[in-house]
């Protein structure tokens, strides 16, 4: 009920409704593209792209993907607890479950963008690789980590207002530390490592593209360092937000 309110209020009165997702997302596809296919003539070296000429763009919104539902759930639900204070002040009410709706959210958002993607796939490579199938474990896990995270931006913010704009810094300079606009192969190789596995949205956006636009999974320790990370995050963010909450109604 909470996530139907929530995307039913992002979209209220807007005559495409819940198109606009949609729209958005192909919308971008076609952008990056265009841009990055035919302007600046970029490649990318992954099985069936590579005598592609649109093959870059569809790489780099392939990585987008995961991206857009993580930074968007990320920013959204920071506020998620301040925002609401009658489900924490007025009702016997589960509260861990505010932050997990932003996330939620966002990532079914930006899962709209999956069906103008597989369209162009299909167009440029002439098939669809059956691990696609595996996608719902991805974005299980993927909602596992975003979550940890926004546990702990939740939690903090209604102690510290300071916390939702300092995450778009954040984000921002995150965005740039991971592989999505360049290939992982083009950093040095001790930088290489770091960012392979130090920073778990590389393995979410190498395991999309692999799953997506080479069939199979590249690198197997990439995807067990995403698992590893979403353990490791979701355990901190929920006993943080656990024991922070207790005083939540105080402080409102």
């Amino acid at each position: 009920m909470l996530l139907k309110r929530d995307l039913d209020a992002r979209y209220k009165g807007a005559l495409l409704g819940k198109l606009w997702p949609l729209i958005n997302q192909a919308v971008q596809i076609v952008i990056y593209t265009v841009v990055f296919s035919t302007i600046m003539v970029a490649h990318v070296d992954m099985p069936g792209l590579n005598n592609s000429r649109l093959g870059f763009g569809v790489w780099l919104f392939t990585g987008l993907l995961p991206w857009i539902g993580f930074a968007g759930g990320i920013s959204a639900s920071a506020t998620s607890v301040v925002s609401q204070p009658n489900f924490v002040k007025k009702i016997v009410f589960p509260l861990p479950l505010l932050p997990v709706v932003p996330v939620i959210t966002a990532i079914i958002e930006s899962l709209f963008g999956m069906v103008p993607l597989l369209i162009v796939v299909v167009a440029i490579t002439h098939k669809l690789h059956p691990t696609i199938l595996l996608l719902p474990i991805v974005w299980v896990v993927q909602a596992l980590f975003t979550i940890g995270l926004a546990y702990v931006a939740a939690a903090i913010t209604v102690y510290l207002r300071d916390i939702p704009q300092s995450i778009a810094t954040i984000l921002n300079v995150w965005f740039y530390l991971t592989p999505i606009i360049y290939p992982l192969s083009t950093l040095p190789a001790p930088v290489r490592k770091f960012v392979q596995f130090a920073n778990p949205l590389t393995a979410f956006i190498d395991v999309y593209r692999d799953l997506i636009l080479a069939g199979r999974i590249r690198d197997p320790a990439v995807l067990l360092s995403a698992g590893i990370w979403t353990l490791v995050v979701f355990t901190i963010g929920f006993t943080l937000y656990r024991r922070l909450q207790v005083a939540f109604a105080d402080v409102l």
